[in-house]
């Protein structure tokens, strides 16, 4: 017998009518998956800085705002927390189903007590987006020093 290493593709144009159809049955779910994206994002930030692996004030007021954009017909949800690289961008964005919030506790599961307090664990609350726009825009700086912002927009 031959053991095969294989990996399989999905095509999005496959993958998120499905989504919508099964995962996602009411469209204001999205709503709800972009906040808690930020929440994962805030509570990955002071996780990092209480154990010294980022630079950053543990005073500071983290925040999850939305706000509306009535002359571009836009939703707009910003938050202060991690941020992405470019290379992040790829990884967790580019890939369906490939969860950051899950990647970030792998990694640093030795050093995080037994309350796990993000969120995300399947990677497709973000993708959520897609059933009620034409366009989802991401413009992310990382905490990492010297980061430089990404844009990315399909």
């Amino acid at each position: 017998m031959t053991n095969q290493k294989g990996s399989i593709s999905i095509h999005t144009e496959n993958i998120f009518p499905i989504i919508k159809k099964w995962l996602y049955s009411d469209k204001d779910i999205f709503i709800r998956e972009l906040i808690s994206n930020g929440c994962d994002a805030v509570n990955k930030y002071k996780k990092l800085i209480s154990l010294g692996e980022a630079k950053g004030n543990t005073d500071e007021h983290y925040k999850i705002k939305v706000s509306i954009d009535k002359e571009n017909s836009a939703l707009i949800f910003e938050d202060n927390g991690i941020g992405m690289t470019a290379e992040e961008v790829e990884k967790y964005i580019n890939q369906v189903a490939f969860s950051g919030a899950e990647d970030f506790f792998n990694t640093y599961k030795d050093k995080m007590n037994e309350e796990n307090d993000i969120i995300g664990h399947f990677g497709l609350g973000f993708y959520s987006s897609f059933m009620v726009s034409k366009k989802v825009q991401i413009d992310t700086l990382s905490y990492k020093e010297n980061a430089t912002p990404v844009r990315w927009v399909s």
